[in-house]
Order: structure tokens, then C-alpha cells, then sequence
């Protein structure tokens, strides 16, 4: 898969430097997918979760949510917020989705 709006993450990285590590392995991991439909993200990420038109992903050991849209058919896994999880539970990520 290819991923987009990567520099979303490199400027939460700055300011959550402890996410750095897990965000690296999610993008690693991502990079080398070839996922066709949510079920096989589940197969690689068994905690990620569909909300509309979003992937959400478990990072950190749950302190953290990458929210994406993924086109399957142009392998392509388009970053739309990273946060802590208190923010992910103010909901307004969810507009987007």
C-alpha cells in the first residue's frame, strides 16, 4: 500500500514523541500490505475498526488513533488525523468519515 499525508504524523510525533516507535511500525507494516478489503486489514491490525469511510487504528498499546480512508482498488491509505485518545473521544474526527 502506499500512504498519504504521512507529514500528519511526523508533526503529532513531535509533539507525542512516545507514539513515535508504534507509528513507524503501523506505516512499515502499511507499506508492505497488500490489502484488498477491511477484512485483511483485520487480519494484519486485529484491532483496527471501520466507521464509515474510515479505518481506525488502535496505536501505541490504545493511547493513540490513526484515522484513514483506504482505496483498495489504488492501494492507497490516505492519513486524515492522528490522536490521543482522549481527543478521538471528543468525536469530531467523525465528520470527516
Amino acid at each position: 500500500m502506499n500512504v498519504a499525508n504521512y507529514e500528519l504524523v511526523e508533526k503529532f510525533a513531535r509533539k507525542h514523541a512516545r507514539a513515535r516507535s508504534s507509528l513507524d511500525t503501523w506505516r512499515n507494516v502499511t507499506l508492505e500490505a497488500k490489502w484488498k478489503s477491511f477484512n485483511d486489514v483485520k487480519k494484519t491490525f486485529r484491532a483496527a475498526d471501520l466507521y464509515g469511510s474510515c479505518v481506525i487504528f488502535d496505536i501505541g498499546g490504545n493511547n493513540f488513533r490513526l484515522i484513514a480512508k483506504i482505496n483498495y482498488e489504488t492501494e492507497l491509505v490516505s492519513i486524515r488525523a492522528v490522536m490521543t485518545h482522549a481527543k478521538y473521544d471528543e468525536d469530531k474526527w467523525k465528520k470527516d468519515c
